[in-house]
């Protein structure tokens, strides 16, 4: 038994790693890469890995960087099944679906300005359409927590909640090889605790194997209290000045986030008079699954909704759909709130205001979740003076606020304090970190060598790491 890793190896966008059994071989999760333009395009054009060979995908939860390439993997071969939970399954009908649809979008808009002869501009194709993504729906069988199921020879999967996003999982499986049975446990993208919405992340029983992410490896979040409070802080400060605050925000699990930390800011009277905008019909979508799935909410989520009132609207609150009224809400001047896709800043609405605002002193943009190497979100993160959007050059004057606070990944302690949960619930033997920078990877190694963990591997991508 063998893992490979194709994707988000050293890196955090491209989940992709291959299970390879004496019988079978299961993709983990299939994910789009996310960076710079050129790089992207060429990396998502190849997949990286023979998709007739595999015999069953297992996907963690619905993100792009998780499930993006799954039309593409169908595309090009793949006819096996799809393992997801049911909530991930319904986000993924929609998350595609509007994937496809801004791919076409974007390619359309680029190579218009492609045509008029602008420089430094590539055109650009679409990597799938919609009916690929009807293939993908087609192709899923929805597993609900903590239920076992054989998926492959001698492979059984079981889902347990990682409280990461709506139906996110993490991937128990039990590999029986030689006579002998051994698990293999993948996080995918593990969750914190004691977060807004979401149950904590369950801790799997007899692991050998530990796959961890590694995203903020080398860092510590700040209470959700603090994270509100600079929140109210930000609101007051930009209102003050007549300016817009543009959020960008993954329309899975952050956009729902901070609509309920305004939410709770509002009824506490810390909101100044200033409306709140969901610019983002894939986030309308998403909301809408959220209400179909209560059974992943936490108590007091719960409670509110068994109680008649949403978690996510409140009087100044407005989601928006149309094209028409997206396009007048960037050319407003009016201070609000705008919280629009994609997260990191790569495609989608939220490009249209960051143009429209970003030259401004008055404005704001808040970055509340990771930005990937060479995204636009990394550069706005960096501060630079000048960045790209559509490709073409603009000035940055508008303030920029990051608040780690609303990131929906464990931090150092967290990661760590997983490790060593499952270390006691098992003969836990090694542990492979993956979906991590080089240098959080580092701090987390560091981090587990002093807590006496001893084999812990960061590997690079097209390695092969026997288990």
């Amino acid at each position: 038994m063998e893992l490979e890793f194709v994707g988000a190896a050293r890196t955090v966008t491209g989940s992709k790693h291959l299970l390879h059994t004496d019988q079978a071989t299961v993709l983990l999760d299939c994910g789009l890469f996310q960076g710079r333009r050129r790089e992207s395009i060429a990396r998502n054009r190849s997949l990286g890995l023979d998709p007739a060979a595999v015999d069953a995908v297992v996907l963690s939860h619905a993100h792009i960087d998780h499930s993006g390439a799954l039309p593409s993997l169908l595309k090009r071969g793949f006819d096996g099944p799809i393992y997801a939970t049911s909530a991930t399954r319904d986000l993924c009908a929609a998350m595609l679906m509007d994937a496809a649809m801004i791919q076409q979008s974007d390619a359309r808009y680029v190579n218009r300005l492609v045509a008029r002869g602008e420089p430094g501009v590539e055109p650009v194709e679409p990597l799938y359409d919609e009916q690929d993504v009807v293939r993908v729906l087609g192709s899923m069988v929805t597993m609900p927590y903590r239920r076992p199921l054989p998926i492959a020879p001698g492979v059984r999967l079981t889902f347990l909640d990682a409280g990461h996003v709506l139906g996110s999982a993490i991937v128990c499986l039990d590999v029986e090889e030689g006579g002998r049975t051994r698990r293999l446990v993948f996080t995918g993208d593990l969750g914190r605790h004691d977060m807004p919405l979401l149950h904590n992340p369950e801790v799997p029983d007899g692991t050998h194997v530990l796959l961890m992410e590694s995203t903020y490896g080398d860092r510590r979040h700040g209470p959700m209290a603090e994270t509100a409070d600079a929140l109210a802080e930000l609101a007051t400060r930009v209102y003050e000045r007549g300016g817009k605050i543009v959020i960008p925000s993954f329309a899975l699990e952050r956009a729902q986030e901070i609509v309920y930390a305004l939410k709770g800011l509002r009824t506490a009277g810390r909101l100044p008079p200033m409306p709140v905008y969901v610019d983002s019909p894939l986030t309308v979508k998403i909301t809408d699954v959220f209400r179909l799935h209560p059974e992943c909410f936490d108590d007091a989520a719960r409670a509110l909704m068994e109680g008649n009132e949403s978690p996510f609207e409140f009087p100044e609150l407005r989601y928006i759909d149309s094209v028409e009224d997206s396009k007048a809400l960037s050319a407003s001047r009016t201070p609000a709130i705008v919280i629009s896709a994609s997260g990191m800043c790569e495609g989608g609405r939220v490009l249209h205001h960051l143009r429209a605002t970003i030259g401004h002193a008055q404005n704001a943009i808040l970055i509340v979740g990771f930005q990937a190497p060479h995204t636009l979100g990394r550069r706005l993160v960096e501060r630079r003076d000048e960045v790209r959007i559509f490709g073409l050059p603009h000035e940055r004057r508008a303030e920029v606020v990051v608040l780690d606070g609303f990131s929906a990944h464990a931090d150092q302690q967290d990661l760590v304090d997983f490790a060593e949960a499952v270390r006691e619930r098992g003969a836990l033997e090694q542990i492979a970190l993956v979906h991590g920078d080089p240098r959080p990877q580092r701090a987390l190694t560091a981090r587990l060598e002093e807590r006496g963990f001893t084999r812990i591997a960061c590997p690079e991508a097209g390695e092969r790491l026997p288990v």
